[in-house]
């Protein structure tokens, strides 16, 4: 995969802008900030925006499969030794293991079809 010239970051073929010249082996987002092209010109340029809220998108998928092996992690490490809250604690965590791949499949409709509403 070959490596953009201004940022150094390596990317897929399909994110560089064409062209000879100043304009080769340059991102896109490296192409729109530089002036070389228009924002409308690199049809994959993520504005500010948009990569905004594609990250926000992300986060509020993963949100329950994280918290919940965060929730695993506190209770194997800290939460055992507490008499009345450590089942509590566990049985929460048994039923948020239990609902996160069923939330997550159920979900998976809006997810695509909002991250295909944000993709250029």
């Amino acid at each position: 995969m070959p490596t953009c010239r201004t940022c150094n970051q390596t990317y897929d073929e399909s994110q560089f802008i064409g062209g000879i010249g100043p304009r080769h082996l340059v991102c896109a987002r490296c192409g729109v900030e530089a002036g070389l092209v228009e924002a409308n010109e690199a049809p994959q340029y993520f504005s500010d925006e948009v990569a905004r809220a594609r990250i926000s998108l992300f986060s509020k998928r993963y949100r329950l499969p994280m918290f919940t092996s965060a929730g695993w992690i506190l209770f194997l490490t800290l939460g055992r030794g507490i008499e009345l809250w450590s089942s509590i604690f566990l049985g929460v965590l048994v039923i948020a293991t239990l609902a996160a791949p069923v939330l997550h499949f159920l979900g998976s409709t809006r997810f695509n079809a909002e991250l295909s509403r944000l993709s250029p």
